[in-house]
């Protein structure tokens, strides 16, 4: 009988020789190390049979985003959650916790220190018993401030390769570009002016993985986050991992193997652990990074923020049942992280090949109409193309400059979100909408940046007063109740099957194993198994 241990250490050695032929790599004692410790936890949490279950819900909240007077906010996070949602959720996503330099946490300084405005490890390792803690590998880059690039600066001779630099500006026509300002940015070093790539800003440098010392530096982090007690590893945009002149840089062969690399050295030291990506990409893109089976176990659903938005405002399923209906062809034990809105804008990418120009155009209108705001990315061209919509889901499917039905807005809201509830797969839920919160318009005002409208900070005295009444109160307890029901059945659970039910174009209905759940897009009464489903309402038949 072949040994399970030994087969995984061969697929390990194997993908490393493929990554940096001519290398001689042993990371087995490390890994070893890490193992004894962590093989413990697999029994703890007794998730032999799957990783996730029906009773996985996970709420994505940056670790300061509720705030009381004298204590850290990872404190308050964590009694919060505790106190007002229980067991209708199973695990955390805080956003990256890390002492930053820009972009609100994903410009990382150092990435094993918890910035002590918010807490420390303890806090985390603490928040771990309750919940399954998800946390940030920001694997493409580093802040500028970080160490590893002061060295660079300084003209340390081990980070001069830690970097992507050039004597002189370079073609990088080719390169996939998901910003509007130049791909190098000019420093001066020591060693002279250098040319460095920063994809994302001048404050976030890209890191060489064709540098094997860099890899070992990130599997580091990896397994340091694994033994604070994380068990979701989300790797943020990963796609653009890594870089040969000449070629678009996105989603290379390279990039994929080095996501199976992770996946197998996390299962190798924490068999529970989990590898999610953040690829905000169209469909056939995102769908990559599960391989065959054996890259990410869940990746992010980003068709679904812009088609249910449009499904809602058009009040037509069309798009949605089209994408569901490619659903099924999943490799065996892989799921999606089913989200409607985070930290980010809505993605627009994963609507691509789904929605016709004009009604591309009248999501982008609707959004406008509605307050938000849209940002852009470069084409090879020279043009600019929308990338996301920023706006808070509640103001995207309701209009906030018409007076409406207070209780149908609400409703409205919840039939949106009851999607990533019942949907296969597991639900991420971003602690805006859990709350019921709105456009945050003076936090863009002050900064500038377009994604601070969905990144309010919350008073905690003042929010656990507000959702004892009025749209904080009805919208947490609208999902507790969708989460609950979701909880109650093995039906929900994020394997079982999934089907899409002939219906009214107006009606999403989706048939999970013994159960039937009908939403209602629409503003009308519509008709299912001789059953009226009102405006915006959720039936869920046995």
């Amino acid at each position: 009988m072949s040994d399970p241990k030994m087969a995984l250490k061969d697929r390990i050695k194997a993908r490393l020789k493929f990554l940096y032929p001519g290398y001689d790599i042993d990371i087995f004692d490390r890994l070893d190390h890490y193992r004894s410790n962590l093989i413990i936890r697999e029994k703890r949490r007794n998730r032999k049979r799957s990783l996730f279950s029906e009773k996985d819900a996970i709420v994505i909240t940056y670790g300061d985003s509720i705030q009381k007077k004298g204590e850290k906010p990872l404190k308050t996070l964590h009694r919060f959650l505790k106190t007002n949602l229980g067991d209708s959720i199973s695990g955390v996503h805080i956003l990256p916790f890390f002492p930053y330099s820009s972009d609100d946490g994903f410009s990382i300084i150092d990435y094993k220190k918890v910035d002590p405005g918010l807490g420390d490890w303890s806090d985390i390792r603490r928040m771990s018993k309750d919940y399954r803690i998800m946390a940030d590998l920001v694997i493409n880059h580093i802040s500028s401030r970080s160490e590893w690039f002061k060295g660079f600066l300084r003209g340390e001779e081990k980070y001069q390769d830690y970097f992507i630099s050039f004597d002189k500006n370079v073609d990088t026509s080719n390169v996939f570009r998901p910003r509007t300002h130049p791909l190098l940015t000019r420093f001066k070093t020591k060693k002279g002016d250098k040319y460095v790539w920063t994809t994302f800003s001048a404050d976030q440098i890209d890191l060489n993985f064709s540098n094997p010392e860099v890899f070992i530096e990130m599997m580091e982090v990896l397994l340091f986050y694994l033994s604070q007690g994380i068990e979701i590893i989300r790797l943020d945009a990963v796609g653009f991992l890594w870089k040969k002149l000449g070629t678009s840089c996105f989603h290379m062969e390279e990039t994929h193997e080095a996501v199976k690399l992770l996946r197998d050295i996390a299962e190798y030291v924490a068999p529970y652990a989990a590898i999610i990506t953040e690829t905000n990409v169209p469909y056939k893109e995102n769908i990559s990074y599960f391989g065959k089976g054996d890259e990410a176990h869940m990746v992010y659903q980003f068709s679904l923020p812009p088609l249910v938005l449009d499904a809602f405002n058009r009040e037509d399923s069309s798009h949605l049942k089209e994408l569901y209906s490619k659903l099924t062809k999943l490799p065996k034990g892989n799921l999606f992280f089913n989200f409607l809105a985070s930290h980010d804008g809505i993605g627009v990418l994963g609507a691509k090949g789904y929605l016709s120009d004009s009604e591309f155009d009248l999501m982008i209108n609707n959004v406008k109409r509605n307050n938000g705001l849209i940002s852009y990315k470069s084409l090879t061209d020279g043009s600019k193309t929308p990338y996301e919509m920023n706006i808070n889901y509640f103001d995207a499917i309701n209009n906030p400059n018409i007076n409406r039905n207070y209780d149908e807005e609400v409703a409205k809201f919840l039939a949106s979100q009851s999607v990533i509830v019942f949907s296969k797969g597991v639900p991420g839920i971003y602690i805006h909408s859990l709350l019921g919160s709105r456009n945050w318009y003076s936090g863009v005002k002050r900064s500038g940046i377009n994604r601070r409208i969905n990144r309010e900070k919350l008073d905690y005295e003042k929010l656990c007063k507000d959702i004892k009444h009025g749209i904080r109160n009805d919208v947490l307890a609208g999902y507790k109740c969708l989460l609950n029901l979701r909880r109650s059945s093995k039906d929900f659970s994020p394997y079982s099957s999934e089907s899409i039910i002939n219906s009214d174009s107006k009606l999403l209905v989706l048939e999970r194993r013994g159960s039937i759940v009908a939403i209602n897009l629409s503003s009308a009464t519509v008709k299912f198994n001789s059953k009226d489903i009102v405006p915006y309402g959720i039936y869920l038949f046995h």
